[in-house]
């Protein structure tokens, strides 16, 4: 009867201690509480540099634990003024050195609690090793998303050449193309991780996937391949309230721009039963000037910048365009430097162009330079092409096609008895401010947030969240002639970065 009553004990506390080993089951810690309250006794678990991983301390003797770690023996066994103590080498199979598990109470260690403590030692010895693989995968994952990041930051700067060499040790082929659609996924920060693994399984690595070092819920992608969209798109359905938006097909250097795109798409996105949408290429001023006559002026705008060394200047335009496309401090999070530098670089290029970015009239027009020249391929002879003294963008947005278009495009607000197109164009006037505007009009703060926020389906862009949309609605002003010329005039000769001519 004693015997079947102890095989009974034994079944009993070598299945609760399998249970520990459960991937839902306890950790370290709650195992080695387990073996204390299963035999009334202080138990430590000890690195092999001494520090405690679990337990309450417990003091062994030093000899006895040094030459446990260097596996001259493996267990060991006495009693020390009353208390009985068994020690353990947990041998976890890495590089560091073993722990040791000591075990201290008042009743002697029989047959069934000296088997508890050498079982319990392996399954510490399990435990070690898989928390020393997850943690060396975990090193892994924020090591390669790191570089992801990266690369990411190096595209979104212009520095091809690069982000592809950087790339290439790790994916090679990756970015072996000149264009690519850049998506972006909406979820729960919460879920962000776990979707980033599956956007990673669904493109079999044949995408840049990267957590959105500005938004904690997006999830950045660039991606070469076309098959890519229906990939992500099939990904999305099967996860309820999942979002994507993605952009046109665009050249590497326009990896920014195509970012914005994929986040105007979203809107779009969060209307549509599927969840997701791409950027429309709209009929917008840019593409209603005649070419020749927009390289020229975009040269001559930005001629002030010529004076600066070559990677200098694509420095400080690259930061310029993601800062007027949102905001410093997010364009400072997907940059990975200060926003202060973000700040710092804009403010350089304002002063260059003897200009002020709290103007929405010269953010527009600084934004259509910069994406414009973005754009062009790089003909060095044909800088100062384009017709004679047209050296004015209001005078390009009012041929006859742009001013058609932005004529359109504000006539859509017109119906609305609230008078959205006079709080619109006072607003912008304002700089975006909502109290200068309620000012003007006599209005309330959220009265004119409100009125703005209704132009937006209406015009079918986002507007206070700034950026790209905007800044076309402000062109259509200045089309229309509602809104003054910007001062967007050209360098200071005062400012230390100018050009010196002769």
């Amino acid at each position: 009867m004693a015997g079947r009553d102890e095989d009974s004990g034994h079944v009993r506390w070598a299945e609760e201690l399998l249970g520990r080993l459960k991937p839902a089951g306890d950790d370290v810690g709650g195992v080695v509480d387990w073996l204390a309250g299963a035999l009334h006794a202080a138990v430590s678990l000890r690195d092999g540099t001494g520090r405690l991983l679990a337990g309450a301390p417990v003091e062994p003797d030093e000899d006895l634990v040094r030459d446990l770690t260097a596996g001259r023996i493996a267990s060991a066994a006495f009693e020390d003024a009353g208390r009985h103590l068994r020690l353990v080498r947990v041998d976890h199979g890495g590089t560091e050195p073993a722990a040791v598990l000591a075990v201290a109470r008042e009743a002697p260690f029989d047959r069934t609690a000296s088997s508890i403590v050498a079982h319990t030692g392996r399954a510490l010895a399990l435990l070690l090793a898989a928390r020393a693989s997850a943690e060396a995968g975990y090193r892994l994952e924020r090591a390669t998303s790191d570089l992801r990041l990266a690369i990411l930051q190096l595209l979104m700067v212009e520095e091809i050449v690069s982000a592809r060499r950087v790339a290439a040790g790790f994916w090679p082929g990756l970015l072996d193309t000149d264009t690519a659609r850049v998506y972006v996924v909406e979820t729960d920060p919460d879920r962000r991780d776990r979707l980033a693994r599956e956007c990673r399984d669904a493109t079999r690595e044949g995408a840049l996937v990267v957590r959105c070092p500005a938004m904690d819920g997006h999830v950045i992608v660039v991606a070469p391949r076309e098959s890519t969209g229906d990939e992500l798109r099939a990904l999305v359905q099967r996860h309820p309230g999942v979002l994507l938006g993605g952009s046109v097909r665009q050249s590497l250097v326009r990896t920014a721009t195509a970012y914005g795109q994929a986040v105007s798409a979203l809107a779009v996105a969060r209307i549509r039963p599927e969840r997701a949408a791409v950027y429309a290429e709209r009929t917008s001023p840019e593409r209603l000037i005649e070419p020749t006559a927009l390289r020229g002026w975009t040269a001559r705008t930005l001629r002030p910048l010529d004076g600066l060394p070559h990677h200098t200047r694509a420095e400080l335009l690259a930061t310029t365009r993601l800062g007027l496309e949102f905001t410093a401090v997010n364009a400072a999070k997907i940059l990975g430097i200060s926003r202060n530098t973000v700040r710092a670089r804009m403010d350089r290029v304002a002063a260059l162009l003897g200009t002020d970015f709290t103007d929405l009239t010269v953010r527009a027009t600084a934004h259509l330079a910069l994406n414009a020249e973005a754009g062009f391929d790089p003909h060095p002879a044909d800088r100062d092409a384009g017709r004679p003294g047209r050296t004015c963008l209001t005078e390009l947005l009012t041929e006859p096609a742009p001013r058609a278009w932005a004529g359109d495009l504000l006539g859509r607000l017109e119906p609305d008895p609230r008078n959205l197109r006079r709080t619109l164009r006072t607003w912008i006037a304002a700089g975006g401010n909502a109290e200068r505007t309620a000012r003007t009009l006599g209005l309330h703060p959220q009265t004119v947030r409100d009125h703005v926020r209704g132009a937006e389906p209406v015009l079918e862009r986002q507007l206070l969240a700034g950026g790209g949309d905007l800044y076309e609605v402000v062109l259509a002003h200045l089309a229309v002639g509602d809104l003054e010329r910007p001062a967007l005039c050209g360098t200071k000769a005062d400012h230390p970065d100018s050009p010196v001519h002769g």
